[in-house]
């Protein structure tokens, strides 16, 4: 077996280990939002700025946090947060100032047992090596990087069934891409 189709499958199989039901949740919670803040770390951070990128093409209000123009959160709105790791102390002060504010969380990790996770609306567990437990873990791929391949592929699943029930179409989508590249 290559290395390409071992990669390819370790990445598989942790999404198709995450639940089907959570993903329909988070989707709802994603569609329902008026105001969406986005955070993560390291190059989870890339992954999700991704994400933030087609829910911007889907019509969504979405932001980055800690880009200059991120707006504050309250009702209605949703913290999406990624931690792979589980317990990060950023994280873990951003889901409390998310949800104080009155805005539900939705928190993306491979780690369900922490702290951060016991603030959120909603857990989906992504069932991947990373930082915090890749010595001896088995996989080919070096530290976080299943976990933050299987956020790209689950990413593009959750933005494939935002577009359906938003009622956005390709062409409405690449409306909102930027003309200056």
């Amino acid at each position: 077996m290559t290395q390409f189709r071992e990669a390819l499958l370790e990445i598989g199989m942790v999404v198709e280990a995450i639940k089907p039901q959570d993903i329909e949740r988070a989707t709802a919670l994603i569609a329902a939002a008026k105001t969406i803040v986005a955070y993560g770390c390291g190059r989870e951070a890339l992954q999700v700025r991704g994400l933030t990128m087609r829910l911007f093409h889907l019509g969504l209000s979405v932001s980055m946090q800690g880009d200059m123009t991120t707006p504050p959160l309250g009702p209605g709105d949703l913290f999406l947060c990624s931690a792979g790791p589980g317990e990060l102390a950023t994280v873990t002060a951003l889901m409390r100032v998310a949800r104080d504010a009155g805005a539900k969380t939705l928190f993306l990790t491979a780690e369900p047992d922490c702290e951060a996770a016991g603030l959120a609306d909603l857990v989906v567990e992504i069932p991947a090596q990373t930082m915090s437990r890749d010595i001896g873990g088995g996989s080919i791929l070096p530290m976080g990087s299943v976990y933050e391949g299987a956020l790209f592929l689950l990413f593009e699943i959750m933005v494939l069934r935002l577009k359906d029930q938003l009622g956005e179409t390709t062409e409405s989508m690449r409306a909102r891409h930027t003309n200056m590249e």
